[in-house]
């Protein structure tokens, strides 16, 4: 028996097992814990981005804008990261077309 499938929306930062409960980027098949662990990086992304909204709007003179958004990058690199090793061969190779 393969894995459940699940609906990922970075942009809603969502991880849902019904395709028509919102709108989504991709697909990915994977067991409850894991999807769970893709919410929490999602959820990390997003304390990351509101973290660095401050800096990003206003920006000290002195301090990079590399340094600001480092942690978000970070964390958008692991939600990708873990979409990839999850994702169906549909979602790899859209993942792949785009890097």
């Amino acid at each position: 028996m393969g894995k459940p499938i699940y609906y990922v929306s970075v942009a809603g930062r969502s991880v849902l097992p019904d395709q028509h409960a919102a709108s989504y980027e991709w697909t990915i098949q994977a067991t409850p814990d894991e999807a769970l662990q893709l919410q929490r990086l999602l959820d990390l992304m997003q304390e990351k981005e509101e973290e660095a909204f401050p800096g990003m709007v206003l920006p000290w003179p002195d301090t990079p804008e590399e340094s600001v958004n480092r942690a978000y990058e970070i964390a958008l690199q692991n939600v990708y990261g873990e979409i990839y090793r999850l994702g169906t061969s549909e979602t790899r190779r859209e993942i792949e077309q785009t890097t």
